[in-house]
């Protein structure tokens, strides 16, 4: 479905998302357990994203910043339609690729050829096309002939190289990422960056969240903070990355703030 235009094109329109997770306390331990305990279960609610409403411009680079479980990685797997929000809408315009994290689609019994194949079929490409990009996501990730192993022999530097090639040699119009970029060794992590400049050049949206506030301000148009599942700040990426780090200098907490540049 397309995102609905307004004085600029939107890739991403997330409004008023919220997304709950129910959680058993106290799981049973065994069948008879599980039993003796029928219809007494000890289930609690969780919401992990509050009423979170934003626009990521398409052509635009959007960061989003926040600790450790304040809803990030939550926020791209529902943009990326693996889980669905409990509230609100999603738009996205456009083919969208998401690493989101080491490995994942990934089968690890499969070759990374094979595996390059299998992540083209969830994006919906034919096995010619990936066929024809072959040789670029291999030159890319630096696998070399390791191509043709099993990936569960590889290390965590091959899983993120290869998953990286593959996200960004499909031809996304909006590409996810997901920290992945601070996993892999400095070369790699030049070579990815230099990548973005050439898919900014080309006008594609990206999505990106990282801890590493220097990236946050250099690479980003705009950004946003993610605090306890709301959304504390969205605007220009020096304002945000200061906001959120004289948070963290302060050691406070509200979770019930939230603000909007």
């Amino acid at each position: 479905m397309s995102a609905s235009s307004g004085s600029e094109a939107a890739a991403i329109a997330v409004e008023g998302v919220s997304k709950r997770f129910r959680l058993e306390l106290d799981r049973p331990g065994s069948l008879k357990e599980a039993i003796l305990r029928f219809g007494r279960r000890d289930v609690r609610d969780f919401w992990v994203l509050q009423d979170v409403s934003l626009r990521v411009r398409s052509g635009s680079f959007f960061g989003l910043i926040g600790h450790n479980g304040s809803g990030k990685s939550t926020l791209l797997r529902l943009i990326a339609g693996i889980h669905r929000a409990t509230r609100g809408e999603i738009r996205t315009a456009g083919r969208l690729s998401a690493l989101l994290e080491l490995g994942s689609g990934f089968h690890p019994d499969l070759t990374g050829r094979e595996n390059v194949f299998l992540n083209g079929a969830m994006l919906g490409l034919g096995r010619r096309q990936m066929a024809a990009a072959m040789d670029e996501i291999i030159e890319f990730s630096g696998i070399g002939e390791q191509i043709d192993a099993p990936v569960k022999i590889y290390s965590s530097g091959m899983y993120v190289r290869l998953g990286f090639a593959v996200a960004v040699n499909v031809d996304p119009q909006i590409l996810l990422v997901d920290e992945v970029i601070a996993v892999g060794d400095e070369e790699f992590q030049q070579k990815c960056l230099r990548h973005m400049d050439q898919i900014r050049a080309a006008g594609k949206t990206v999505l990106v969240v990282s801890h590493d506030s220097a990236l946050i301000r250099s690479l980003c148009d705009e950004a946003a903070w993610l605090d306890h599942g709301r959304l504390r700040c969205v605007g220009d990426p020096d304002t945000v990355v200061d906001r959120y780090l004289d948070h963290v200098a302060s050691g406070a907490s509200d979770p019930t703030l939230t603000a909007r540049d």
